[in-house]
């Protein structure tokens, strides 16, 4: 008889030629039923051992099964023992579950008090919210596993009933839920503070679908012109189209932001903070409070801040946009987006989420939940190396202007400082020179890339002005992107090392 082994804990024997039969005696160790309760074997991503354990459940005894016994033999033991076996396994569930808090029994509210109780500090809840506590999948590993499936099934109609009517917890299809990405929407929850996040494609699409789901049509929009490029195109093209009109104010302009208000009825106020790329700072608690007063949402993109640095919806916004691609999952290796909230708002969020798609792929959903996990240490590090950074530039004598919340020269430093506890690892300047003398600068820096985005271990630099806007001249006039800007991302190297990259770059302007 040929043995062959799966893994350390798994094997099975055949009778010949090494061929997998019904006949089949999979080895358990004592342990391993806890392991691979009902739903464990369910959302097995090692789908190699998950397909063997499954075709083989029903024929395999509760126990250890003797060996050397031939294939009839286990047949008829396996026959005998099935009963016993789905019981084993069914009590094993049950025990693992009231030992650990578990989403698919416990209320909700109940893990997250629990969570609360156990988890008391950013660091603490970027490495474990979502994960330590009530995760779906049970499952003695660390790491949350990665999900790999389009759909879910059901143990009979009973109950899918269940489940359609809210008295079981599980998924149906891939497009409505996932739980590699409820582990990841759950750890953001508890950073910003928030009743629910849903997590999307990419953070383009996650304002795309909070504006098609929360303004309806005939609405009314405020946003600012310091903002991403591609959302304000979305807004001003895309928008119209669903008769949506839309009042642009300066971020600081608080007077426009009342006379709109007060002459429109206004669905959301939709800004970042700090901004894309002057890093102008919106007083949130002043905003939330002028928008509540007319009946208006409030949604803020805290992409530069991130939810280490800034929790919006503690200063009464009523949500929370990130693209997740930059600071949250923090390697430049995965794009994704998330809407946080208030549950009331969010749920009309999943709902248009999954009516039109823009999946998560779990692959990514897992990146993410790693990389979240330094986000805390990753974001402490970049605020450090970002305020010295533009301290240092401010006196450079070619530099001509530096924009950066921490510096007291920043027009609304003094709102920074209140509701943030870092100022972000981007700073933005404006080179002594013209466009070929920041090209020139541009081209010989050393460590940063020249790339879009931000927010990752490495340092990534650009201009704007061909990075972003290079397709049109004017509307770098009426938005103030000159030629000689500069936004520059700070990774989590060596300050000394970026500073003197920088300083024998500008000897080249």
């Amino acid at each position: 008889m040929a043995t062959v082994s799966l893994t350390p804990q798994v094997v099975f024997s055949t009778e010949s030629g090494g061929a997998l039969s019904s006949a089949t005696i999979l080895r358990f160790p004592p342990n391993f039923v806890r392991q691979l309760s009902t739903k464990a074997r369910r959302n097995c991503s090692n789908i190699g051992v998950a397909q063997i354990v499954a075709a083989a459940w029903s024929d395999c005894p509760a126990g250890r099964p003797k060996s050397g016994g031939g294939g009839g033999r286990a047949r008829g033991v396996a026959s005998s023992h099935a009963a016993a076996a789905s019981a084993a396994a069914a009590a094993s569930a049950a025990a693992e579950v009231s030992a650990i808090p578990n989403a698919k029994v416990a209320q909700p509210s109940a893990v997250v008090q629990a969570e609360r109780n156990l988890l008391g500090s950013d660091a603490s809840l970027a490495v474990h919210a979502g994960e330590r506590l009530g995760r779906r999948i049970a499952t003695d590993a660390i790491t949350t596993p990665v999900v790999n499936t389009s759909a879910y099934w059901f143990n009979n109609s009973q109950e899918l009933i269940d489940f359609k009517e809210g008295r079981h917890a599980s998924f149906e299809y891939g497009r409505y839920g996932n739980p590699t990405t409820e582990a990841l929407e759950k750890k953001m929850s508890a950073l910003e503070k928030a009743e629910s996040t849903v997590f999307v494609a990419s953070g383009m699409y996650a304002a795309v679908a909070m504006l098609s789901a929360l303004v309806p049509a005939g609405g009314h929009i405020v946003t600012t012109t310091d903002c991403y490029r591609k959302t304000r195109i979305y807004m001003e093209n895309e928008l119209p189209k669903r008769g949506v009109s839309m009042t642009v104010i300066r971020p600081a302009d608080m007077d426009a932001l009342q006379n709109a208000l007060d002459n429109n009825n206004v669905s959301l106020f939709f800004t970042e903070t700090p901004t894309n790329p002057f890093l102008r700072c919106i007083d949130v608690e002043l905003v939330a409070n002028m928008c509540h007063s007319k009946g208006a949402l409030l949604c803020i993109d805290s992409t530069f801040a991130s939810p280490i640095n800034q929790k919006a919806l503690t200063l009464g916004a009523d949500l929370v946009i990130h693209s997740a691609t930059k600071y949250i999952a923090g390697h430049n290796d995965v794009i994704g987006g998330c809407v946080s909230g208030r549950d009331e708002l969010v749920s009309k969020v999943r709902i248009y989420h999954h009516v039109v798609g823009g999946v998560l792929n779990p692959n990514a959903a897992y990146l993410i939940l790693r990389g979240m996990k330094t986000l805390h240490l990753r974001v402490q590090c970049q605020n450090n190396t970002a305020l010295r950074m533009a301290q240092f530039l401010e006196e450079h004598p070619k530099i001509a202007r530096v924009y950066y919340p921490g510096l007291p020269s920043h027009p609304e430093h003094h709102i920074a400082k209140t509701q943030m506890t870092g100022f972000g690892g981007v700073v933005s300047f404006e080179v002594a020179g013209d466009f070929d003398g920041t090209r020139r600068f541009i081209d010989s820096v050393k460590i940063p890339y020249h790339a879009p985005s931000f927010g990752g271990c490495e340092s990534i630099i650009d201009q704007p002005a061909i990075m972003s806007y290079w397709d049109s001249k004017e509307q770098r006039d009426i938005y103030g992107i000159k030629d000689n800007l500069i936004r520059f991302s700070i990774g989590v190297e060596d300050f000394e090392d970026l500073k003197n990259d920088l300083v024998q770059a500008l000897e080249k302007v």
